[in-house]
């Protein structure tokens, strides 16, 4: 390719798709995250595309997808849209085949959270498919799904976390008391056990004894094939900070969450709406400063582009810095931290959207503008 893209021409309107849904636990909070990103896309400036993944993985892209999916009514008639694997088109071909018409595309914006979207599977395909996307790339993401090898590399660069052991799920199923033996044995109660690849705080529980670890565990296999489980940071307040950029990241200030169960589970996120924030949080300024350079070194350790959200527990007496996690794709819901957050620093929804699909085109070209092709002295590999 020569380089030259849609998006460089003066005057016209970035081909925005918005994809979301997909295939894992944390659907419908990709749509709800979808309505406010399409909602706060300048119209001036883009032509958005939805495009919506089911929760089977069809693909469908309509004015109507976003309804579609939540009402999953009408699915079934909706002509299947998809984007080619290669990097030539860029564009959302039909399922019915030749003679179709295509939808073109010059930035995607990915709002699908959990596995098949976070999880470097979509940035893979829009590798194959040379599309710019908002936020990391499949490195990057894959990294980020997984909340144990994080950690190891998290561990590896001495960024300091809560204390955990893991687990292979089919461990978890054939021993269980062996397994639960192994977790008391290194850790302290109260535990918060995880399936390994799921975000939303889907399939997470709290244990406060060997009882409630075995009910955990079980509830975390249902939903992946490794399982966490993690000490819990006594009288800890839950941070949260915003990252944004690619070679040079900023951060947010921080916000704090008020959860409204013992935890922050899944209905204390989206369903019951009495979980509050904190923006920005009341720290002193040391441990802001702490907290920001923690989440800009995690950022960067995972090689992240475009957006991450990282949280922290930061004990309430002593102010020590525990790294819980980072989430590549961070919720976009108009409760979500990961916008709040940059508008108490001074960015605007909007704006972000508009910096965010800017970091992707930037990253994009800088990618295309490598080699792809070696010529040796002589062609070895036709003879």
């Amino acid at each position: 390719m020569d380089g030259e893209s849609p998006y460089q021409k003066p005057g016209r309107k970035l081909k925005v798709g918005v994809v979301f849904g997909g295939r894992s636990g944390e659907h419908e909070v990709s749509l709800v995250s979808a309505t406010s990103v399409i909602s706060a896309l300048d119209r001036d400036k883009y032509d958005v595309v939805p495009i919506g993944i089911t929760q089977e993985g069809r693909w469908v892209s309509s004015a109507r997808a976003l309804q579609l999916l939540k009402s999953k009514d009408g699915l079934a008639q909706e002509p299947e849209r998809f984007l080619a694997p290669e990097p030539n088109r860029q564009a959302l071909i039909s399922a019915d085949g030749p003679g179709s018409s295509e939808v073109g595309v010059d930035v995607i914006f990915p709002v699908v959270h959990g596995r098949y979207g976070e999880d470097g599977t979509l940035q893979g395909l829009l590798e194959l498919a040379n599309v710019p996307y908002v936020g990391a790339g499949v490195l990057a993401s894959a990294i980020g799904m997984d909340k144990i090898l994080q950690k190891q590399l998290f561990e590896h660069a001495g960024l300091r976390g809560p204390k955990y052991v893991w687990f292979l799920s089919h461990m978890c199923k054939e021993s269980p008391r062996k397994v639960i033996a192994a977790v008391e044995k290194k850790l302290k109660y109260p535990l918060f056990v995880k399936p390994a690849n799921t975000g939303s705080s889907v399939g997470i529980s709290k244990a406060h004894n060997r009882s409630e670890l075995g009910t955990a565990i079980a509830l975390a296999c249902e939903y992946d094939l490794k399982v966490i489980i993690e000490q819990g940071v006594k009288n800890a307040r839950e941070i949260e900070c915003s990252v944004l950029g690619n070679e040079a990241p900023v951060v947010s200030v921080p916000g704090e969450i008020i959860p409204s169960n013992e935890f922050y589970d899944y209905d204390a996120k989206y369903v019951d709406g009495k979980s509050r924030s904190i923006i920005p949080a009341e720290l002193p300024g040391k441990v802001v400063t702490e907290v920001q350079r923690v989440a800009r070194a995690a950022y960067k350790t995972l090689d992240c582009a475009g957006m991450a959200r990282v949280d922290f527990f930061v004990t309430r007496k002593t102010h020590r810095v525990y790294l819980n996690e980072i989430n590549t794709i961070p919720g976009f819901t108009s409760i979500s931290m990961y916008p709040k957050l940059w508008e108490a620093s001074g960015i605007s929804y909007a704006e972000l959207l508009d910096r965010l699909i800017t970091l992707a085109i930037e990253r994009h070209r800088e990618k295309n503008s490598l080699k792809t092709s070696y010529h040796p002295a002589r062609d070895w590999y036709k003879s």
